[in-house]
């Protein structure tokens, strides 16, 4: 691969992805980084890696949906991959707001696809025919397949039950990936990943809503009785198996990516108060005023539609590709919480709003 286009790179797991291909998987060539720029998406993410890697490392403020940005792009730089993170993710928003999820998820990919095609089977202008050694990667989620009792878990042949207007979402993009591979022969890789955690994650997602709630000494919200379970999984792990998958998975093949670590959520939320307790103890905190961290626990009103159960059968990325989660949960929340702490500069930027005055300056356009 000689140029990478990455959809979505200036989010959580996007931006992750983006350093561990520059810091870490080898990459030599050169990365494209097409992001909208929405609430959750910061170029501040990669502000080293850009100066770093001028020249191999390109940032278009745009959106997918745009077909003829994303199709002019494809023209210009010849990618050889795309990997698409670019979403819309939050299931509370998709509750109260479900267009935006249906506009960039699904109407997104498919400009996406449709350029791809273009480009890479011959069926566009300038398209190079059946190109083979290209790769069209989709980064999807575990919420597709619905809700599970007490016991078992998703696997790649588990059948969609998508249950809030994201998964459902999510759910039709992972649809038109698999028929322009069965109907056009796009090269085509998708993932289904269980819940990401790690440094800059937005703060509108459970760990990193707790860790900066608890260390302001606000109260730690918890949905229903906190015993929905979750696998979770670091993000580090989650960008080389997305690698791994794009180096090596097999063109049309689904993987699940999973972290092997099914967690209640009142159980999550108490292993980041610990957490807290070992890096900046509750006595030395004066926001606590007194309080330890689990003392901020407070549940609220269930969320709508709140899937009960997810846990992921990895058994096909293992097997086929050699790949397994390698940052254990505890150890992973030590490092997350560890950064929250020693980055305060992102966090009031982040939570400020201040991030977004930058982007009104840098990016009008």
């Amino acid at each position: 691969m000689k140029t990478i286009l990455v959809t979505g790179g200036a989010g959580f797991i996007g931006s992750n992805f983006i350093r561990y291909v520059f810091e870490k998987a080898g990459f030599k060539g050169r990365l494209v980084n097409l992001d909208k720029l929405t609430y959750a998406g910061n170029p501040e993410n990669l502000s080293d890696i850009a100066r770093k890697y001028k020249g191999r490392y390109a940032f278009v403020k745009g959106d997918i949906c745009d077909y003829g940005l994303v199709g002019r792009l494809f023209k210009k730089h010849k990618f050889d991959a795309v990997v698409h993170f670019a979403a819309e993710s939050h299931v509370d928003r998709s509750i109260f707001g479900p267009k935006d999820f249906v506009e960039t998820n699904i109407h997104g990919t498919f400009s996406l696809l449709e350029a791809a095609r273009s480009a890479w089977t011959g069926q566009g202008p300038g398209a190079s025919a059946g190109r083979k050694d290209v790769r069209f990667h989709h980064v999807s989620t575990d919420e597709v397949y619905g809700s599970l009792g007490a016991a078992g878990k998703f696997k790649e042949t588990t059948p969609y039950d998508p249950r809030s207007p994201y998964s459902a979402s999510k759910a039709s993009s992972d649809h038109l990936v698999r028929a322009y591979h069965h109907t056009y022969g796009l090269p085509v890789t998708i993932s289904n990943c269980s819940n990401n955690y790690g440094p800059y994650h937005f703060p509108e997602k459970l760990i990193p809503l707790v860790i900066l709630n608890a260390m302001e000494g606000k109260p730690l919200p918890v949905y229903g009785d906190g015993k929905n379970v979750r696998d979770w999984l670091y993000v580090e792990d989650h960008c080389a198996a997305i690698w791994r998958i794009l180096n090596k998975g097999v063109p049309g093949r689904t993987y699940n990516v999973g972290g092997d670590r099914e967690m209640k959520n009142i159980d999550v939320v108490r292993s980041v108060c610990a957490a807290l307790e070992e890096l900046l103890p509750s006595p030395e905190n004066p926001a606590l005023k007194g309080k330890n961290y689990e003392d901020l626990i407070t549940f609220v009103k269930d969320r709508p539609g709140h899937d009960r159960r997810y846990a992921i059968d990895f058994t096909r990325i293992k097997k086929e590709l050699g790949w397994r989660p390698s940052v254990d949960f505890n150890g992973g929340i030590l490092r997350t919480v560890r950064w929250y702490l020693t980055n305060p500069g992102w966090v009031r930027n982040v939570k400020t709003g201040a991030y977004r005055k930058w982007l009104d300056k840098n990016y009008r356009r």
